[in-house]
């Protein structure tokens, strides 16, 4: 029996050596491609064109690809969104994709939180004033009492629910609004996106990259936001309109943001975002730990063997 072929479409800052090895040992071939997240070239190793599962970083897979990849049968993603991927083709040719769905939801969470208290709390301006030799005196920021502020959370998703666990005792009231959920736990108020724009102090972005999510935050939906909020990304840096997102700072209708996720990543060198006293920019972290690293690395390849054993494949 041929060995079934698992390729690896593109090498991202996650070890693939442990996947690999995982479906090697259990009887499998892998081969690691270097295909693009956008535009570009599409270049697969020799043989790829047998592979029967594809585990996805951030690699374009549509349907030029999947008809160079007649065989595949399985896709299974490094991460919880599966944007990446032409869902309507994948469908249409029968292909089962597996996303991560648990891999790191304490640590998004806890990076959310991080976030928005780091922004509330105006911890960069306060790092700032003992790094030039200041104290309490050269403080200029005065920040708002966290139990007078509404926490709202756009997507109430398995992650967003961790926040509004942990931030509950915080926070005056959180609200949220997923049109995907009916019912909330106690002390979490389900409102239309209309009332959560202009309810909020913290609006933190828990949704999937999709036509209808892209650019949801804009001009519009800032402006109606309430003058001096904060907002937090830990999604998909294509919610954002990054040039309304500027011109909400510089008219005071935004306070400050906290962003793990930007349009195109890395950012430039040079990115205002980065340098930005009034924006919090992580390199794409919020995932990250210990624990969650192993899931990460292991549950794509785990995926795949799930799907080659229960088809028969293996």
């Amino acid at each position: 029996m041929t060995r079934p072929l698992v390729l690896f479409t593109d090498e991202t800052d996650l070890d693939p050596v442990p996947g690999r090895t995982l479906l090697e040992d259990a009887g499998c071939d892998t081969v690691l491609a270097d295909l693009p997240v956008g535009d570009g070239v599409q270049e697969l190793p020799d043989g790829a064109e047998r592979a029967v599962g594809l585990v996805v970083g951030y690699a374009r897979i549509d349907k030029p690809l999947l008809d160079r990849l007649p065989d595949v049968g399985v896709i299974a993603t490094m991460s919880a969104g599966t944007d990446m991927i032409d869902g309507e083709e994948a469908t249409r040719r029968g292909i089962r994709v597996v996303n991560l769905t648990s891999a790191a939801t304490e640590e998004v969470a806890a990076h959310a939180l991080t976030l928005a208290l780091a922004v509330e709390r105006h911890l960069r301006e306060s790092l700032r004033v003992t790094a030039e030799g200041g104290w309490t005196d050269d403080v200029d920021a005065v920040p708002r009492r966290l139990s007078g502020l509404t926490l709202g959370l756009y997507g109430f998703g398995r992650i967003a629910r961790r926040p509004a666990e942990i931030a509950g005792p915080l926070v005056g009231r959180v609200i949220a609004h997923d049109p995907y959920v009916e019912t909330a736990p106690d002390g979490v108020e389900l409102v239309d996106p209309d009332r959560l724009l202009e309810e909020s102090d913290i609006l933190s972005l828990h949704l999937p990259l999709t036509e209808d999510t892209r650019g949801v935050v804009d001009a519009a939906a800032l402006a109606r936001m309430r003058r001096g909020s904060t907002l937090v990304n830990v999604s998909r840096g294509e919610l954002v309109v990054v040039e309304d997102l500027a011109a909400a700072l510089d008219s005071g209708q935004l306070t400050g943001a906290g962003l793990d996720v930007l349009l195109g990543e890395p950012p430039a060198a040079d990115a205002p975002e980065r340098t930005d006293p009034r924006i919090l920019v992580t390199p794409h972290v919020a995932f990250l730990s210990e624990g969650s690293l192993e899931h990460y690395v292991l549950d794509p390849a785990r995926n795949v063997l799930d799907w080659l054993r229960s088809s028969g494949r293996l």
